[in-house]
C-alpha cells in the first residue's frame, strides 16, 4: 500500500504512530533491509491529508540522511576492499 491510501488506512485503524521507512531495494517489495525510520505520532485531529503532509515534511530530512549515510557506508566498504 502507498501514497494517499496508507495515510486513510492509518487513520481509519486508529494508530497512534506513523512514520517513514528507507530501505534498500530487493527483489521484493518493500521488503529490503531498512536503512532508517522515524515515528510520528498520529494526532486525534488528523486527517489523511495532514497526516500526509507531516509525513512528508519528515520525509524531507530523513531521505537525503539516508541516502548519505549509504553513500558513506559504500565508500567506506570500497577503500577496506581494495
Amino acid at each position: 500500500m502507498y501514497g494517499a491510501r496508507v495515510h486513510e488506512a492509518v487513520i481509519a485503524s486508529g494508530a497512534r504512530e506513523s512514520g517513514v521507512t528507507v530501505h534498500l531495494v530487493d527483489d521484493e517489495y518493500d521488503r529490503g533491509p531498512i536503512v532508517a525510520q522515524w515515528r510520528l505520532p498520529v494526532n486525534q485531529s488528523d486527517t489523511a491529508e495532514s497526516l500526509a503532509a507531516r509525513v512528508l515534511n519528515v520525509e524531507h530530512v530523513v531521505y537525503p540522511r539516508a541516502v548519505e549515510m549509504v553513500a558513506i557506508l559504500q565508500q567506506l566498504e570500497s577503500k577496506q576492499t581494495h
